[in-house]
């Protein structure tokens, strides 16, 4: 069955895996307290650096909010050159003819020499097109679907009051001026429950909202027309003859509605005397996921209308409220307090705006210890989990390299999904910041990426078993290479996709989930490498040859990130299927446990007390390359962990990398030296990231823009208050559960938050949702809600002493009081600083400090 990316293929469709409702995922306060507001005294200039984001995964808007001209920026995920049907020719970017023994040349060299240059391994193993042609044939570009205008007449030149806004907490766009006499407003918004693009136009005096709404189309050979105060703009792409369709319906409240033209013959709408009027948008093409390999559906037309119609027939307060409320039910899930408000206040627990607009905000910060600077980085890490809900939606490709908004018919890399960390970050906040559901796109998006990965693997190394994928990959199932010397080669990338299939199963305890969609992907990508591991005549163990450390070097055998990923991805595979039961794969998981006795971890400590990055010691203390990605088994691996000889080699690493680097880069360094338990230096990075990578409209930058920065930011903070990495047996609650973990409690506080802060929502590892208050550094009180069941071990230093020590555990019986009504439940024991607490499905718990 193929999967059309529209709102419409999930709504009554398909298996979700959202969140499990046994236990509960929302903050107990639903009400967040952290700034909810980005605003501006000006109109947007730029696109990429002051334009405002909106979004409902399948569809994105820009918007510019300039007083006589407003500007939509508008895109639709699947519109992609490229691809089958493209005139370039398409292939999944495989070798077009056999090249028998290649790899194992190239794999005999480098055991011979030790090393191999990377613009002779790519004339070796790369795609030769690229020599030819400049680029690899119908690899494509994600598109720009044009831009909506509304044109007033009679607009101020100076406006009065001018306040250009975006409420992350309703994913409510605004832009607001007067002309001395009427003040008028706008409003937009990306509807994920209706799929359309919404804007209301308004004044506070009747009759005086006047405007012309047209479109300009970024595609060659569209037709934009006008009929009933709709525009339809329809068209197929030149390269690959994709079809697309918009269309935008106007509706007034009083005065008139007239359709027209302007000077090209291309359609518009004019309004003119109304009392308000809205305009709804919606967008598709016949693109269709799991339909390979021809990634083609029906005509969009009948979707498109259905979703305008269907939205036109709705007053704008309808809509809005329903928008509203799926946005705020995934939003509201989690409350942050690190110390950005004014204690003194009258009621510190709401979070007015800083009096001051966002650039003003982001200009003066320091990473000092101003409320001021609390803010800004309470509203950076909301913002992250606002743009992961607006881009990646259940029913739509995943988030990009750009998220779901793009500008550009050439953007940069394509705006495609790099492989050798860029999509994987975009994830990374899905669990642990509450919003499982976002995550949804990219497992389906890995499951389509195997069927061409197994031809792939087939034709490139002759394995006929597993599937592969190498750094860079895009909606039609590209799995083959590219000819960029320092860039085309990731065969472990099916690892690192699969990592955060099983980190679901982690945080939910979904067997569902993890028996019909995880174990399956994560079983071919393991029987890949069981078909293609080296044995390294140097020591005999398992390597992987021809490797490469992103993006760096020589060729190797066994360089560091890929043999971390391997292991990460056979120890995940053994415990995934101890967890399916005695009878999943009995004779499969004995084959894998034997190939990780044999093979190289990928762990070594170097000359100067580094973890290595490369087999052999190559590494130079002046190195400050972007990637360090030598230390995935710190982070998102989990073989590292914090105090042990490993950890400090990978802390000897990341201090010699250096504060630098792009956004995403400094965003990694966050979760790196969360892990580490450092909370200063990890405050440092995220400073470095707002100070010197963030743009006005907080968008993280590589540059140029680059989304991933921004998650990965989210997830460093939320890696700084909650992790849950670490393995520990008998955590598990009962046979065939799994691994368990031990969820630490404020493991990174950096002191700039330590006086005083409180979150709720955040998620660990066993499904379990975590809040905690804390003073001077110390929690005062820890709430955990179970999902599943699943016996708790949380470490804290609050547990240091023998039991009941300074502090008592009650069962929340939701009076919110803890004192009279609460019952103590038993069982729960204090060993080592970790206390162990069986809980059961769907009740929550307070661990509150004694006090004195």
């Amino acid at each position: 069955m193929s999967r059309k990316y529209t709102r419409r293929s999930v709504i009554g469709g398909g298996t979700s895996h959202a969140a499990p409702t046994a236990g509960p995922i929302a903050a107990p306060n639903p009400q967040s307290n952290a700034p909810a507001l980005l605003w501006y005294d000006k109109p947007a200039a730029s696109w990429e650096r002051e334009a405002l984001p909106i979004g409902n995964g399948a569809m994105g808007a820009k918007v510019f909010g300039g007083v006589a001209r407003d500007r939509l920026q508008l895109n639709e995920k699947s519109l992609w050159t490229g691809g089958p049907g493209s005139k370039e020719g398409y292939d999944h970017g495989n070798w077009p003819q056999p090249r028998p023994g290649a790899i194992a040349d190239v794999q005999k060299i480098i055991d011979e020499k030790g090393a191999m240059d990377p613009d002779e391994v790519s004339r070796r193993l790369g795609n030769p097109a690229y020599a030819t042609v400049g680029k690899v044939p119908g690899f494509g570009d994600y598109q720009n679907f044009g831009d909506l205008f509304l044109d007033m007449p009679g607009a101020p030149a100076s406006p009065v009051g001018y306040r250009r806004g975006l409420d992350i907490a309703d994913a409510v766009a605004t832009v607001s001026y007067s002309d001395g006499q009427t003040r008028f407003t706008r409003e937009y918004f990306a509807s994920y429950p209706a799929g359309v693009i919404a804007g209301r136009v308004f004044a506070d005096r009747p009759g005086q909202v006047s405007f012309t709404l047209s479109f300009k189309s970024a595609q060659a050979g569209a037709s934009v027309t006008a009929k009933d105060g709709r525009l339809l703009i329809r068209g197929a792409l030149a390269d690959n003859g994709l079809r697309y369709e918009g269309q935008v319906h106007v509706l007034t409240s009083g005065g008139t509605l007239t359709d027209g033209h302007d000077g090209s013959g291309d359609g518009r709408v004019v309004v003119a005397g109304a009392d308000s009027a809205t305009f709804v948008f919606s967008a598709g093409t016949d693109y269709a996921a799991a339909t390979h390999p021809h990634y083609r559906g029906d005509d969009p037309h009948a979707r498109v209308t259905a979703a305008v119609d269907q939205a036109a027939e709705q007053t704008y307060s309808e809509l809005r409220e329903v928008h509203v409320a799926d946005h705020r039910a995934l939003f509201h899930r989690v409350r942050l307090d690190i110390g950005q408000h004014d204690e003194a206040a009258p009621d510190p627990a709401s979070a007015p705006p800083p009096e001051v607009p966002t650039d003003q905000l982001l200009s003066s910060y320091t990473g000092g210890a101003s409320s001021a600077d609390r803010a800004l980085e309470a509203l950076f890490f909301a913002y992250g989990r606002y743009l992961l809900i607006a881009s990646s939606r259940p029913g739509s490709l995943p988030a990009n390299l750009q998220g779901v908004w793009n500008n550009s018919n050439t953007p940069p890399w394509n705006a495609d999904y790099h492989t050798n960390i860029n999509v994987q970050m975009n994830y990374w906040p899905a669990e642990s910041a509450n919003l499982a559901e976002t995550a949804q796109p990219y497992h389906h998006f890995i499951d389509d990426l195997r069927a061409p990965g197994r031809s792939t693997a087939q034709s490139m190394f002759g394995t006929d078993e597993g599937w592969v994928v190498h750094q860079n990959t895009n909606p039609f199932g590209y799995t083959g290479v590219h000819d960029w010397s320092t860039s085309f080669w990731m065969p472990e990338a099916n690892g690192w996709l699969v990592q955060q299939l099983y980190e679901r199963y982690l945080f939910s305890r979904d067997r569902d989930f993890l028996r019909e969609q995880a174990y399956p992907a994560m079983k071919e990508a393991a029987q890949f490498w069981l078909a293609n591991l080296h044995t390294d005549p140097r020591d005999g163990k398992l390597v992987v040859s021809p490797s490469y450390s992103p993006e760096q070097g020589n060729f190797t055998a066994g360089a560091s990130i890929s043999q971390q990923i391997v292991h990460d991805l056979l120890v995940n595979v053994v415990e995934a299927s101890e967890v399916l039961g005695s009878g999943c794969d009995e004779e499969f998981r004995t084959t894998v446990k034997a190939a990780l006795v044999d093979l190289d971890p990928g762990l070594r400590i170097g000359s100067w007390g580094q973890l290595q990055e490369w087999k052999a010691d190559l590494d130079s203390r002046t190195n400050t390359h972007r990637h360090v990605s030598h230390l995935f088994a710190l982070h998102p691996g989990r073989q590292i962990e914090a105090g042990s000889a490993y950890a400090d080699a990978a802390r000897v690493s990341l201090t010699a990398r250096g504060g630098g680097g792009t956004g995403w880069s400094k965003a990694w360094k966050i979760n790196f030296w969360a892990r580490l338990r450092d909370g200063d230096h990890a405050a440092k990075m995220l400073a470095e990231q707002l100070k010197s990578s963030t743009l006005p409209n907080l968008w993280d930058t590589h540059p140029p823009f680059q989304i991933d920065g921004n998650f990965g930011a989210t997830s460093g903070i939320a890696e700084m208050l909650l992790q849950s990495h670490a393995r520990v047996a008998g955590a598990g609650a009962g046979a065939g559960a799994g691994p368990g973990a031990v969820v630490d409690v404020l493991p990174a506080l950096p002191s700039a938050w330590a006086e005083r802060g409180s979150y709720d929502g955040l998620r660990a590892r066993g499904d379990f949702t975590v809040g905690v208050d804390w003073r001077q550094g110390a929690a005062t009180e820890i709430r955990i809600a179970s999902g599943s069941g699943v016996t708790a071990k949380l470490r804290s230093p609050l547990f240091a002493g023998p039991s009941p020590g300074p502090f008592r555990v009650v069962r929340a019986d939701g009076n919110g009081g803890g004192d009279g009504g609460d019952e103590e439940p038993v069982g729960h024991t204090v060993q080592d600083g970790v206390l162990t607490l069986p809980t059961r499905a769907g009740e929550r718990y307070r661990i509150v400090a004694r006090q004195g």
